[in-house]
């Protein structure tokens, strides 16, 4: 009898151990998470009511609620129309989980502007509004091409063919996926895949070469390009000419250019960011051998061509352009 007794209590005693560990290892949700009833303990709020992105100030969101829950906030442009959103999970939103440096998530850039801020839950009703103004928009850290707001500078070259319903120019208008202006490129030629073109070349900056590092991988170049509805047949060439003796030029012959063609197949504004490192040499639109050491000397850049293509068997072929840009590190983040 002692030592069924004895088995007894050790049984009790390893069934109660266990009972403890599983209390005190939980997994999955709380039930208040599931079935608690959702109210807010903490208002809604912005940490500023004017936020000056260009001199590095930030804006943040607070909240914190009775369970936890996904969240979302939305930030609209008024005038732009510029969104960013963040989102996130848990029974709070704080500087940690919801600062905004300016940038976008969807086209086009913010200006200074008034913001509408609206917060809304994935399985709640509940949503909340308030605003934010831009009074100094965000700072994209690199080397400008162009973001066409200053007009058309003297040391670019420019082509454009005698072909119907031609029209390469600067605009000013609500196409604008940055600041006011853009650059316009449509027309039909029937005879030559090329409609026009742009050489941005580094001496209309005021040096023989483009201001970059030495390492390719570090370089990267980012533009904006808009589809136009219902045209799919404009082809972008960027060309990237290198002077590898110093003299100050580029030759065809013995120094290299890598190029990087771009089939413009959708509609709106898309930013293309490429590192130059991964851009190909092209010959006629193929793969081939570079004509110089076969190395992206991206400090040794001299020009940057733009040719707007097309097949003349297509007809009318239109995209826009918009900051272009060399960023350092990493592709361009407006």
């Amino acid at each position: 009898m002692k030592q069924y007794f004895l088995i007894l209590l050790v049984g009790t005693l390893v069934l109660s151990a266990c009972r403890k560990d599983e209390i005190d290892k939980f997994d999955g949700p709380s039930l208040t998470d599931i079935y608690g009833e959702f109210s807010v303990f903490t208002t809604f709020d912005v940490s500023l009511d004017s936020v000056n992105f260009t001199t590095g100030e930030t804006v943040y969101f607070t909240a914190q609620f009775s369970k936890s829950v996904d969240w979302k906030i939305k930030i609209t442009g008024q005038t732009s129309g510029a969104i960013k959103v963040l989102t996130g999970f848990g029974s709070s939103i704080s500087q940690s989980t919801s600062t905004w440096i300016g940038e976008i998530t969807e086209f086009p850039i913010f200006k200074n502007e008034i913001c509408d801020v609206e917060l809304s839950f994935l399985n709640e009703p509940d949503v909340f509004i308030d605003q934010v103004k831009i009074i100094g928009t965000k700072t994209n850290a690199g080397f400008l091409i162009s973001d066409f707001e200053s007009g058309f500078n003297a040391g670019w070259t420019t082509f454009v063919q005698s072909g119907a319903d031609m029209d390469f120019q600067i605009k000013t208008d609500a196409f604008a996926p940055e600041n006011n202006s853009y650059f316009n490129m449509a027309g039909t030629v029937d005879w030559d895949y090329l409609i026009g073109y742009v050489y941005f070349k580094a001496s209309a900056y005021g040096a023989p070469h483009y201001p970059l590092s030495s390492n390719p991988n570090n370089e990267y170049f980012n533009i904006m390009l808009y589809g136009e509805p219902g045209t799919t047949n404009s082809i972008m060439l960027f060309q990237f000419t290198e002077d590898e003796d110093g003299n100050g030029g580029h030759s065809t012959a013995s120094e290299d250019m890598y190029s990087q063609e771009i089939l413009v197949n959708w509609e709106g504004w898309r930013l293309i960011s490429l590192k130059y490192s991964d851009i190909p040499c092209l010959v006629n639109g193929q793969p081939a051998a570079p004509n110089g050491n076969g190395v992206h000397n991206s400090d040794k850049i001299t020009s940057v061509n733009m040719l707007h293509l097309a097949n003349p068997a297509s007809g009318f072929a239109k995209s826009k352009i918009d900051y272009m840009i060399f960023t350092q590190n990493g592709p361009l983040k407006p």
